[in-house]
């Protein structure tokens, strides 16, 4: 049983707007500090304030990632409670005001990944970008039927694009960046290529209809997402049942200049993170490994997971 200074302090937490409207937005999503001052236009200093107590009332929960801090909602025993209070304020004009300043946050993101991959478009492909290698691929793809219709999420350079079309059924590949498909294209049509179909779109929102695919590939895309839980639970969709999924990402490392440099939203992720987000995604059978490491400092490691749509 709460002792009456744990529940008073509890409810002196839940007594503030501001903290409200913290804790209505981490129920969205995790968020940083920036993007929380971002939102609701906050100092720093006032927002840690609001955290740290939020934190030590045990409402929200903090993980390092780097030189950031992320925040979501603690699991615990006055998460009821607190969701009540938050259910009972849905339609209030400052949680409106709020849910639309996450939805501009989000698509400030996206803008700027677009904008990043538009301007690199014709060069992409002579990068050195950390974890591309075609050992990992070629390792899963002798696991996988080739002649199939695939659906490939985030093209790239496109190099693995058009090495599917060469093998497989159809191809329809998916990119954020418009010039990004132009430029896949051009160089399908000058390699004579027929069945690939390029849609521009985030690999979050796919416009493509259910159970259309034998196979998803995302190769090196997942850690461009802005939510690869999304990414992941599109791809699932438009698979048809006993579909396959094939990831190559980064096994997570902490390289930061690749936010700035590469437009990476994530560095990588562990074994057991890229699982359980696949499992979460409604995949069976998953399985992941470490497929390769690249020769060149800083020595980045690629993750192979495959999955199979129950």
């Amino acid at each position: 049983m709460e002792s009456l200074t744990s529940t008073t302090r509890l409810l002196k937490a839940l007594g503030d707007e501001t903290r409200l409207r913290l804790l209505h937005l981490l129920g969205l999503g995790e968020l940083s500090v920036s993007d929380l001052m971002e939102v609701l236009n906050l100092g720093q200093s006032r927002t840690s304030t609001h955290l740290n107590l939020l934190k030590e009332v045990g409402l929200v929960k903090d993980r390092r990632a780097g030189r950031r801090s992320y925040y979501s909602l603690a699991a615990g025993d006055d998460s009821e409670l607190l969701q009540q209070i938050l259910d009972e304020h849905t339609k209030t004009p400052e949680f409106a005001a709020d849910e639309a300043g996450f939805e501009a946050l989000h698509r400030r993101r996206r803008d700027e990944s677009k904008s990043y991959f538009d301007r690199v478009a014709a060069t992409f492909g002579e990068q050195a970008l950390p974890g591309r290698t075609w050992e990992g691929f070629a390792r899963g793809a002798l696991r996988l039927l080739p002649r199939a219709r695939y659906v490939d999420l985030g093209v790239g350079d496109g190099l693995l694009t058009l090495m599917l079309a060469e093998v497989a059924e159809s191809v329809t590949a998916v990119d954020l960046s418009g010039e990004m498909i132009s430029q896949l294209r051009s160089r399908a049509t000058r390699r004579g290529i027929t069945n690939l179909e390029a849609v521009e779109a985030p690999i979050e929102a796919l416009p493509l209809p259910a159970g259309s695919f034998d196979v998803a590939v995302l190769s090196q895309a997942l850690h461009h997402a802005d939510t690869p839980l999304k990414a992941l639970q599109e791809a699932q969709r438009v698979l048809v049942p006993g579909g396959k999924i094939l990831v190559l990402d980064l096994l997570a490392h902490g390289e930061e200049w690749v936010r700035e440099q590469l437009h990476d939203q994530h560095l990588g992720f562990t074994e057991a993170a890229l699982e359980d987000l696949l499992l979460t995604a409604g995949f069976a059978h998953v399985s992941v490994e470490r497929a390769a490491r690249d020769p060149q400092p800083p020595h980045f490691m690629t993750l192979l997971a495959i999955g199979t749509k129950s």
